[in-house]
């Protein structure tokens, strides 16, 4: 398969990606999986549409074309209402402002060592990886050196820097309990 083949391909509910002319096809999630990233979407959605920011996707099947022969496929994307510019009907063109990915026993290489080059690469601004098997939250964001530099936590809380006044708790992403993105919105003042 070509990547304009590929680009156009739309198989709903699946997720795939291209990597220098190879498709990689993932296996279906775990419903724990979906759960958060479906949460942490809601969530990131509630505080962009109330700030009128920009567009958040759970990427479950849409492409992310980064360069010629890379698309990539986050869990979650934001992109800037100033850059819906890249848009088009089955992919994006281009680097969102924030990529995040939650790691899965298969993908902790990808999403450690060939995501992170690859999204600091095309300019990603910040890079989430949630790695809820070693209880561990990374934010990463792109200096004006154009390399990731990691955001530390502040009084227990990681910062976006792409979603000024966003932030989160790492304990949110381990707890045993649902990801209940209702009671985290009230906490960060998202909702009343």
């Amino acid at each position: 398969m070509s990547e304009a083949e590929f680009l156009t391909w739309n198989e709903e509910g699946l997720k795939a990606e291209f990597v220098d002319g190879n498709v990689i096809i993932f296996p279906p999630c775990t419903v724990i999986h979906d759960e958060y990233v479906g949460g942490l979407s809601s969530l990131i959605g509630l505080f962009a549409s109330k700030h009128h920011l920009g567009v958040v996707l759970a990427t479950r099947g849409i492409a992310l074309r980064l360069r010629k022969g890379l698309v990539r496929s986050p869990d979650v994307i934001f992109l800037r209402n100033s850059r819906r510019d890249i848009i088009r009907e089955t992919y994006l063109d281009g680097a969102p402002d924030l990529a995040i990915e939650f790691v899965s026993p298969e993908s902790i290489v990808r999403d450690w060592h060939e995501k992170y080059r690859e999204y600091e690469a095309a300019g990603i601004r910040e890079y989430w990886i949630v790695d809820q098997l070693q209880e561990r939250l990374e934010v990463y964001r792109l200096g004006r050196d154009r390399r990731f530099h990691s955001i530390t936590l502040k009084e227990g809380k990681l910062y976006s820097r792409v979603l000024s006044g966003f932030w989160v708790k790492p304990e949110w992403f381990w707890a045993s309990s649902d990801f209940d993105y209702y009671e985290m919105a009230k906490e960060i003042g998202i909702i009343a």
